[in-house]
């Protein structure tokens, strides 16, 4: 059983990068990624704490992309260098964005008469802070009763302290993980919201990008979703992986390896993307 897509409180994850990788050995995972948003902080904990427990690791990240359609994208660089000039530059730009979003949203709330600070959202992250924080925050405050009730009421799309969030194109995100040396991987293919005929056209356009994989195997898709995803990976030539999105207590029905119970990863995908990263190294 294996696990390519986590997050840690490098991002919006409750588990420190040591600690998700000490869960991963506790559950006996054979591989293991580590994803967050727009960031590569994390991975230097991550792999020191993976080579010390015998745990294969593979260095990642999630990166947000701009897609003209009803749902969202996000692409996943594996096997990048956490060090590269290009990588690390272009996540800044995003995580310089993503502070203005936040001064933003807080500057909404507190204009709809929410009484919050940018020292106690510091505080609830721990890390980068996100739209996760901002709900596990309102809760803890008693302005909400749930993190969903937080979303709902205040910051999901179209909601009163709302901000879009800023986004790469595509082939600027594959630009950047190419510059790391790693593999760019279409994540949550589901999230896209496309009818299977959309979806293979959208995978056309980022393959001429250079995509590498699919997560096929994910907390969110059906046995037929999984199916059509591995079907357009022999079609394409890419690498089927797969993952949890695991983030921790902020998404708690959701388990490292398992997902909601019904996610099983073959360890095959690790090895099949492991090959590709070397072939093309």
């Amino acid at each position: 059983m294996i696990d390519l897509h986590t997050h840690s409180t490098a991002s919006d994850g409750t588990y420190s990068p040591a600690e998700l990788v000490q869960l991963a050995k506790d559950v006996s995972l054979s591989a293991l990624a580590l994803t967050d948003h727009d960031t590569v902080e994390g991975l230097g904990e991550a792999m020191a704490a993976a080579r010390e427990l015998g745990v294969p690791f593979v260095p990642g990240v999630e990166i947000s992309v701009k897609f003209d359609g009803p749902g969202h994208c996000h692409i996943l660089g594996y096997f990048v260098d956490a060090d590269s000039p290009v990588l690390r530059e272009t996540l800044g730009l995003l995580q310089r964005a993503r502070e203005e979003r936040n001064r933003k949203m807080m500057e909404k709330l507190q204009s709809l008469g929410v009484d919050i600070t940018l020292e106690e959202l510091e505080d609830q992250a721990k890390g980068e802070i996100g739209r996760p924080h901002f709900a596990a925050l309102l809760v803890k405050k008693g302005v909400v009763k749930s993190v969903g009730e937080a979303f709902e009421k205040y910051l999901k799309k179209g909601a009163p302290a709302y901000v879009p969030k800023a986004r790469l194109t595509a082939e600027e995100a594959f630009s950047a993980i190419r510059a790391a040396g790693g593999l760019a991987v279409l994540a949550h293919p589901i999230h896209l919201k496309l009818s299977p005929e959309e979806l293979v056209r959208y995978v056309e356009e980022l393959k001429a990008f250079g995509l590498d994989g699919i997560e096929a195997y994910y907390t969110d898709h059906t046995k037929q979703f999984t199916t059509l995803c591995l079907e357009i990976a022999r079609r394409y030539d890419l690498v089927p992986t797969g993952g949890s999105d695991f983030h921790g207590h902020n998404k708690p029905d959701i388990k490292l390896g398992r997902g909601f119970g019904n996610l099983s990863v073959p360890d095959e995908c690790y090895e099949r993307l492991r090959r590709r990263w070397e072939a093309k190294s």
